[in-house]
């Protein structure tokens, strides 16, 4: 059964601003598609956002206008069966109606890994995704489903141009000693080297820098992306120098399901005396690990904060750790730090969370206001504090659109 509520009078087509085309960004994951529709102008005004969840369940579309207000629903009761061209009809149906006569010009895609060679947007064709899938082994659980939406799309709408911006794409220019690992140089020379991930989160991070503190953005700055998938990423001069992530996206910081950094000879032992299959390993290391792994409770930040379990308090302290970790080791590849920003989900909205990293690293000269902090205030150091430390929310689906705009602008 098909259940479906239109958008109200108040938000009907004719009463939304006119505009000449529309750009829509898709970050497409394994059970959810999230998408936001933007105006093709300068200054990119949202229309929308939206997605669709519970896929391989009871799939559900919703769309939101900017006020929050949900303008769209459509409910498949029995929709288990259902893949991502037939959840993408739903979604430009519901673009068709509400751009009219206007016309969807573009499709940007959110893709994790673009390698050595997909460091810029590219025009995503069957020649890319051949290429992009040889990288799913390093990210398994983004990759495939990246991918799926630009296919499904493309049996869509064949000839709407589909647009690919990589996470990694921020950081291909790091310092050749920063994306070097101690193994032997023929695996470089095939471009086997540490990418960095969460870029396009980092490079909206280094845009808004530049309008709210552009001193700050000028100088050695660590971004901290935190949330079910987090990392941290050096900056200097707006330019990532180093990540926490490398090679896929499971280095560097304890995340939801998983585990981080982790000695690479636990892996070996895990395979060679424990009788570990690698899809098995992958599955460990991927999704049963880092907080749901060690609380044995959730992978939810919010519902291990709430819980009494003694588990659960030592997966927030390790997660806390391992961040404070991390950021200290990134200072060396900056020689030294002026500003530390928090982004992403946790990082955004976990005053506890900051609290707690920003006072393992008190031996900096960092100081926290606990009324800003509490109050997610964008800036959250005292006056006093030698380390200025921020909170800007980040905006993917933004960079996302604005990549799409450029790239057509330089193709026309």
């Amino acid at each position: 059964m098909i259940r479906e509520r239109a958008s109200p009078p108040a938000l009907s087509p004719s009463l939304w601003p006119r505009m000449a085309n529309a750009i829509l960004t898709v970050n497409a994951g394994s059970s959810s598609i999230k998408f936001a529709l933007f105006a093709a102008a300068q200054n990119l005004p949202r229309i929308a956002t939206g997605a669709v969840a519970k896929i391989g369940e009871a799939p559900n579309l919703m769309v939101r206008d900017e006020t929050g207000a949900i303008v769209f629903e459509k409910h498949w009761e029995n929709g288990r069966t259902l893949n991502h061209e037939d959840l993408f009809l739903a979604v430009l149906d519901w673009v068709d109606m509400h751009l009219g006569a206007d016309e969807l010009i573009a499709a940007g895609h959110r893709i994790v890994h673009g390698g050595e060679h997909f460091y810029k947007p590219v025009r995503l064709d069957e020649a890319a995704l051949d290429e992009l899938a040889k990288l799913t082994p390093l990210a398994p659980l983004h990759e495939p489903h990246n991918l799926a939406a630009v296919t499904a799309v493309m049996g869509l709408r064949k000839n709407l141009v589909q647009i690919g911006c990589f996470d990694t794409a921020f950081h291909h220019d790091m310092p050749v000693i920063a994306t070097r690992i101690a193994i032997p140089r023929r695996y470089f020379n095939e471009g086997f080297r540490r990418f960095g991930f969460h870029g396009l989160s980092y490079e909206y991070i280094s845009r808004q820098l530049r309008e709210v503190a552009p001193r700050l953005a000028a100088g050695r700055v660590i971004a901290a992306h935190l949330g079910n998938g987090a990392s941290v990423c050096a900056m200097e001069n707006g330019k990532s120098i180093d990540s926490s992530m490398g090679v896929s996206a499971l280095d560097g910081l304890m995340m939801g399901t998983r585990c981080g950094i982790i000695d690479a000879g636990a892996l070996l032992y895990f395979l060679q005396a424990r009788g570990m299959s690698a899809d098995a390993l992958s599955d460990m290391l991927y999704k049963q690990s880092g907080l749901l792994g060690v609380s044995n409770i959730s992978a939810d930040m919010q519902v291990l904060e709430a819980s009494e379990d003694p588990a659960a308090a030592e997966a927030i302290a390790l997660f806390v750790f391992h961040a404070a970790r991390q950021i200290s080791a990134l200072i060396s590849s900056l020689s030294g730090l002026d500003g530390l920003v928090f982004t992403a989900g946790i990082g955004e909205n976990d005053p506890a969370v900051r609290a707690a990293i920003c006072a393992r690293l008190g031996w900096l000269g960092l100081e926290v206001d606990r009324a800003a902090n509490a109050a997610n205030a964008t800036l959250i150091s005292t006056p006093q504090s030698k380390i200025e430390v921020r909170v800007i929310r980040t905006d993917e689906e933004a960079m996302i659109a604005r990549h799409c705009l450029e790239f057509l602008a330089e193709s026309s």
